[in-house]
């Protein structure tokens, strides 16, 4: 299936339904995948079909070319209204990570103030303590916790290295809330196993572990691009719909994307 790579080190903005007009910055190299899972659902594709050739951008690259856009825009009258470190891959991966987020948060201030600071992670990472304290710093954390089932994650989400997914929701509670949560949910059959993680089997347990969390926010949302693997199905708006209200019963913030 069509999948996308995105440009490196700046691409967009673009229009996000989870985030508004998004700038995009992408750490990863620009001919490629760089990431800590292979997600059966990945816009980029699998990581064995997207092999980069190229190299990560440095931290000065990443703030000449990041100063640049912000200008252009600016003379433009556009204003975003966020700056999202996403793109091919884990965007923590990148060894000056918490440099490049500190360069980034005086940039906004200079030329956007009222704009915020978002990471999109699947929290591999996020255990280590640069990492952590740079995720802090930002204003939108978020953090994917697609389901708490180890066959599941192996099956979905496939950890390329170590990931055991109770570390994973300590490491999540360690941000005393300053987190937000981002939950794919699917349906389909991948090779003979049941992807649909929409019912009650996987979600009573998922939402156990979001209450030991105490995120600020939950972000449910289903496929909207093209995937990698075939036989991938979107949550129906009633299930998502449903799983958002089980959240907010519980006393937490959450959105519900389509």
């Amino acid at each position: 299936m069509s999948t996308v790579i995105y440009p490196s080190p700046i691409f967009g903005p673009i229009h996000s339904r989870r985030l508004g007009i998004s700038l995009g910055i992408n750490l990863l190299p620009a001919d490629g995948k760089v990431c800590s899972f292979d997600c059966i659902y990945c816009e980029c594709g699998f990581n064995a079909d997207h092999r980069p050739k190229q190299k990560m951008p440095t931290r000065e690259e990443v703030a000449t070319a990041l100063e640049k856009k912000l200008v252009e825009m600016h003379n433009d009258d556009v204003h975003p209204d966020v700056l999202t470190f996403a793109g091919n891959g884990e965007p923590t991966s990148h060894p000056h990570f918490a440099e490049i987020i500190d360069d980034t948060i005086r940039l906004r201030n200079k030329y956007c103030p009222d704009a915020k600071v978002s990471v999109l992670s699947n929290a591999t990472f996020c255990g280590r303590k640069s990492v952590h304290n740079a995720l802090m710093r930002v204003d939108n954390n978020i953090l994917k916790l697609d389901t708490i089932d180890p066959i599941y994650i192996n099956k979905v989400d496939r950890p390329t290295g170590h990931y055991n997914v109770e570390e994973v929701i300590e490491h999540l509670k360690a941000f005393n809330g300053h987190v937000i949560i981002q939950t794919m949910f699917m349906k389909g059959d991948i090779n003979g196993f049941n992807v649909d993680n929409t019912g009650d089997l996987y979600v009573a347990p998922w939402l156990e572990a979001v209450k030991r969390i105490k995120p600020m926010e939950v972000m449910v949302y289903t496929i909207d691009r093209e995937t990698p693997a075939h036989g991938l199905l979107k949550a129906t708006h009633e299930e998502l719909d449903s799983i958002r209200d089980k959240v907010t019963a519980a006393g937490i913030p959450c959105t519900a994307s389509y």
